[in-house]
């Protein structure tokens, strides 16, 4: 719910100062927030290149011993598809993207972008009723942190609102 750190009546009351406890100053926030999307966009297409690159190499055949260079024209048909700037060809990326390999996100590493989706979600009933509402903080805490694993989490997500 890192959201709730891009609105000045929770940093104002979250933040201090290590020696003086003022709050961050409302200018510097400002100053924050707008810098606060630049390059996202290429940082979410980084996200994307990843789980494509993720999910391809899990519904692909196998490759077989006559094909040592499947796994980098995977990536690269992956790349030429959302990669805005030129990768070195000595770039070794795959050899090391422990997370489908040894992280257990074998064909799941969306799951980062899908989590972004979902906590935009919920953090959009507390933008309705305001950040810092106390009916609407009790039922995330009822309805999606005490729900837990107990349903999915597109039950939680999904159930109606008062």
């Amino acid at each position: 719910m890192e959201n709730f750190c891009w609105e000045w009546d929770v940093v104002r009351g979250m933040s201090g100062h290590v020696t003086s406890g003022q709050s961050l100053p409302r200018e510097l926030f400002d100053k924050m927030l707008a810098a606060r999307n630049f390059h996202s966009a290429l940082g979410m297409l980084r996200q994307l290149e990843f789980a494509l690159f993720d999910m391809e190499l899990h519904v692909r055949p196998r490759p077989t011993a006559d094909d040592p260079h499947h796994i980098r024209s995977v990536l690269d048909e992956v790349r030429s598809e959302v990669c805005l700037l030129p990768v070195p060809e000595f770039n070794r990326f795959a050899h090391a993207f422990s997370h489908i390999f040894a992280g257990g996100y074998a064909a799941g590493y969306y799951s980062y972008k899908w989590a972004e989706v979902l906590s935009a979600d919920a953090f959009a009933a507390f933008e309705e009723s305001g950040v810092i509402d106390v009916q609407t903080g009790r039922r995330y805490r009822q309805e999606i942190l005490e729900a837990g694993g107990s349903r999915s989490a597109m039950e939680n997500l999904r159930l109606p609102r008062p």
